[in-house]
């Protein structure tokens, strides 16, 4: 049961951080992320996806 979970995770991590690229600004980006995240794992799966959205577009600022 443990490793069905973790794996279930992994799995709304990676589309998450997929779909968090798209959008040009952080609210774009944790929208997307959070609907991603969503549809996949519900609320939980929002606030992770959210989250996702937001160091996404962190990382993806210019120095």
């Amino acid at each position: 049961m443990q490793v069905r979970r973790t794996t279930s995770l992994a799995l709304i991590a990676l589309a998450a951080a997929g779909l968090a690229a798209c959008g040009h600004n952080m609210e774009q980006r944790a929208a997307t992320g959070a609907v991603a995240g969503a549809v996949v794992a519900g609320p939980v799966g929002a606030v992770v996806g959210a989250g996702v959205g937001v160091v996404v577009n962190e990382a993806d600022k210019p120095n």
